[in-house]
């Protein structure tokens, strides 16, 4: 397994602050070429390490309604169903779940229907209660700084170490923290490929 490294955590540092960043300029700020900025970024992308790039769009611009903070307390056994209604709700920004089992999610939705919407988002969902905040500013600032690459073993879960072991299996690449895992991973996915 190739070591995720310090350079790694700076190119991250850079896409973050901008997206759209040229690999040729991300390069001359960690001493490196821009097709190598490239491969560096193609193997996070492999690795799970980046999932997508975005845009941060300034909604108050568009029109996009009246930015809120929606705190709601669930009700047992139905926070899965309220989590995916308000993620596939239009509107919907962020969704956080908390330790407690609430769901707090940030939204821009019509001044004048603020409770109308999140009584009819939860329709057909038991919530305990509500709040709804007006937000005043937000500030959206992704970093990566004072993080560690955390890797997890697709068998056990453990973190996968310098000493872990990457393959690709039909295309996709996994991660194992030692041999034992791998060969584990591998023996059932051919059991269940055969049994296909």
């Amino acid at each position: 397994m190739r070591n995720l490294d310090e350079t790694d955590l700076e190119i991250l540092s850079l896409l973050a602050e901008n997206a759209r960043r040229p690999f040729s300029d991300i390069g001359e700020e960690v001493g490196l070429s821009g097709p190598a900025v490239s491969d560096r970024v193609k193997r996070l992308q492999e690795a799970d390490v980046i999932n997508n790039f975005t845009i941060d769009v300034n909604r108050a611009h568009l029109r996009a309604g009246v930015p809120v903070f929606i705190q709601a307390e669930i009700g047992p056994g139905v926070l899965e169903a309220a989590r995916t209604q308000v993620r596939e709700s239009d509107g919907v920004e962020h969704v956080f779940t908390t330790s407690e089992g609430d769901l707090w999610f940030y939204a821009r939705v019509e001044a004048q229907n603020i409770r109308r919407w999140v009584n009819g988002l939860f329709d057909e969902i038991e919530i305990t209660e509500y709040t709804v905040t007006l937000v005043d500013d937000i500030e959206w600032t992704p970093s990566v700084d004072g993080v560690e690459f955390a890797l997890t073993c697709a068998e056990c879960n453990n973190t996968v170490d310098n000493e872990g072991e990457t393959t690709r299996i039909d295309g996709e690449i996994y991660h194992f923290c030692c041999p034992s895992c791998l060969a584990r991973f591998e023996d059932r996915y051919q059991r269940l490929k055969e049994g296909a």
